[in-house]
């Protein structure tokens, strides 16, 4: 493979397909520039506040961008560069690119309320709950962990409880270069909405001024903290800034930083480019990886590739983002195009300079000596540069990509703060009510300072104890956003009526891929509970997870089927005939909800007996070691019958029940 040639390739496919498909999409949905956005009509300085396109695309690139579409495809590498490129392109341009333009419009025709709110109107209240508490404690889960990581950039190195000031002395570097970023950020804000500085200006002062920041930062780092300090800073900053009107720290923050990807793909673009190297990296290595240069082996190609993949292909991040903090700053109707669709597109490419990235330190990557993707995306760059203009030049190149990468940590966890705000408030507020017409303690929850401090505090506390042990099943997660976001756009197009026929095919393969690897993660932590031993307990917690979002998944695309129903049909069935045609499903939804754990045994019994005959043994000829594995085994699968019956029962008698809401609608 050609590195230069993949990327051109790949960009040119991504290009005619912005301008195609994503016009067509414009078209179809009827994009409407003559409308008032709700960044104007409910502008209030704080949340709701007009950004120039190129402001709110910094805004937006940068909070969807961070590690993902740089971590993904270089661990789903170990498939070959073909089966990468391939969802990358298609997935980007069909799947990722539909998502996040569909989000955004949606979401600033509900007056830039969350894609919840989207739900509650095109599906019903129940839906619209059960969505918000996921995404919430989704949200939950990226704060922790983003938390974390910055956390983790910025502690000093202790040994033997003695500052190790050479060792900490990078990590020191990226914490006051950071502070100062934020600073200059509060000063770049100030100047161009308070005191209208033109832009263009403002904005070349402040990109030399990043500059003058690395430059300090690398000479002069005077903080040396652990990094349980560190995360307790982080909360304190991140409760602040989601909080603070988006002109003073946000908007001008993210739309700076954005100039440091744009830098780190220009660097990488020259590199590719100039260097043209053709790499060993294979174009396809079977279905299953069997490679696994971390030491864990990602499983079959399906579904690990396509949850693998999230941000440069599809990702349910991006729906919140969209449809939570940019929404409310679109200045008009015609930037959605390129601020979703092209920032999406702009990920895609980023992810196929990650695969040139991987590709040319492939044996380094396939040997296992060199795995952690940031430092393999870095490598792989810098030494590319470096062979076109010199090996003096590596160093400088690769701490300013290792920066960069770092930055959109520290950027992704406080907007993932706010859209979390977002949606803790709107889960207690009504279709059309106020905080001012709420009850008492509805009236204290949703302030944005009382819902600001449970999410930081259970943030916090999550990333400083073990959200690690349960960060496995985020890949899961954030594709069933993506699956749902999809189906959320799709029934208020329908709904509205509008063409919803692109979005079809992408809900539904999401929504498979989700529930297979949610299966595997499932079969696993059986697996896990089986050998017993040490820490059991998280498999546990992460099998009862996995299998609420099942059932979450198979609830809410019920619900949404039907609602697509009434859209087309303009009815699901005539309400005369309502109790007749959901009788059926009432009795079996009750039938497999009681019976259901009477049958696991027979199920057990079953499976023993049919693996025993698959091994040529009897229960009499059988060892007991042998009987004892094959029941251990067994009850395995009655266990994962009683709750596959259980799953199916509850969405027949949840899903399609009350039949008087159905008769009504």
């Amino acid at each position: 493979m050609n590195a230069a040639l993949f990327l051109i390739i790949g960009v040119a496919v991504l290009i005619v397909g912005y301008i195609f498909y994503g016009g067509w999409l414009a078209k179809k949905w009827g994009v409407d520039n003559s409308r008032v956005t709700p960044a104007h009509e409910l502008e209030d300085g704080k949340d709701y506040c007009p950004a120039k396109a190129p402001v709110l695309m910094g805004h937006h690139f940068s909070s969807i961008a961070g590690a993902g579409p740089i971590n993904g495809p270089i661990q789903a590498a170990v498939f070959g560069w073909v089966p990468v490129m391939l969802w990358v392109l298609i997935g980007g341009i069909f799947f990722g690119g539909v998502h996040d333009f569909g989000a955004l419009f949606a979401s600033i025709r509900h007056k830039g309320e969350s894609i919840g709110e989207v739900i509650g109107d095109a599906i019903g209240a129940r839906a619209k709950k059960l969505f918000i508490i996921f995404a919430y404690l989704t949200l939950i889960l990226v704060v922790a962990a983003f938390a974390s990581i910055v956390a983790n950039t910025f502690k000093a190195t202790y040994v033997d409880g003695v500052l190790d000031k050479a060792a900490s002395a990078a990590n020191a570097s990226t914490a006051i270069i950071s502070i100062m970023f934020i600073l200059m950020a509060i000063i770049f804000g100030f100047f161009v909405y308070r005191r209208n500085a033109p832009l263009g200006i403002s904005t070349v002062i402040g990109v030399i001024g990043i500059a003058v920041c690395m430059y300090i930062g690398l000479k002069w780092h005077p903080i040396y903290l652990s990094g349980n300090v560190w995360m307790i800073i982080v909360g304190l900053y991140i409760a602040i800034a989601s909080v603070t009107p988006v002109w003073i720290l946000l908007q001008p923050r993210d739309y700076l930083s954005s100039f440091l990807l744009y830098a780190m793909m220009i660097l990488a673009v020259v590199g590719i480019i100039g260097c043209h190297p053709t790499v060993d990296m294979p174009a396809f290595t079977g279905f299953k990886d069997t490679l696994a240069p971390s030491g864990t082996s990602l499983g079959y190609m399906f579904p690990a590739l396509f949850v693998t993949i999230a941000c440069g292909a599809v990702s349910g991040f991006h729906s919140l983002v969209g449809s939570g903090t940019t929404a409310k700053q679109l200045d008009q109707e015609k930037d959605a195009k390129p601020i979703a669709y092209g920032g999406m597109l702009i990920e895609c490419a980023l992810a196929l300079i990650s695969v040139c990235a991987v590709g040319y330190i492939w044996a380094q990557y396939a040997d296992g000596t060199t795995v952690t993707p940031t430092v393999v995306f870095a490598t792989g760059l810098a030494s590319m540069f470096s062979k076109v203009f010199g090996a003096g030049c590596y160093n400088v190149v690769y701490s300013m990509l290792i920066l960069a990468v770092s930055a959109f940590c520290l950027t992704s966890v406080d907007t993932a703060t706010r859209l979390a705000r977002y949606m803790f408030q709107e889960f207690f507020t009504a279709p059309g009510e106020s905080r001012e017409n709420m009850p008492g303690w509805k009236k204290v929850v949703t302030n944005p300072y009382v819902a600001t401090a449970i999410t930081v505090v259970a943030g916090v506390a999550l990333g400083m104890t073990g959200y690690a042990k349960i960060w496995a099943l985020f890949g899961a997660a954030n594709q069933l956003l993506a699956a749902l976001g999809l189906l959320a756009v799709c029934c208020w197009l329908g709904k509205i009526g509008r063409n919803n026929k692109m979005f079809y095919f992408p809900m539904f393969f999401m929504l498979i891929v989700t529930l297979t690897s949610l299966a595997f993660t499932i079969k696993a932590q059986f697996a896990g509970i089986a050998a017993g031993g040490e820490g059991v307990a998280w498999f546990y917690i992460r099998a009862i997870i996995a299998i609420l979002l099942v059932v979450l998944a198979i609830v809410l695309v019920v619900e949404g089927i039907q609602a697509l129903s009434r859209s087309y049909f303009g009815k699901l069935i005539p309400p005369e005939r309502s109790n007749e045609f959901f009788g059926f499903f009432d009795i079996f939804g009750k039938f497999s909800s009681i019976m259901g754990p009477a049958l696991v045994g027979v199920v057990s019994s079953a499976v023993a007996n049919g693996m025993l005959g698959a091994q040529g043994l009897t229960a009499q000829t059988a060892t007991a070691e042998q009987i004892d594995a094959i029941n251990a085994q067994s009850s395995h699968y009655g266990i994962l019958s009683i709750i596959i019956i259980i799953i199916v029962g509850a969405v027949l008698y949840f899903g399609f029940l009350p039949k008087a809401e159905h008769a009504k609608q």
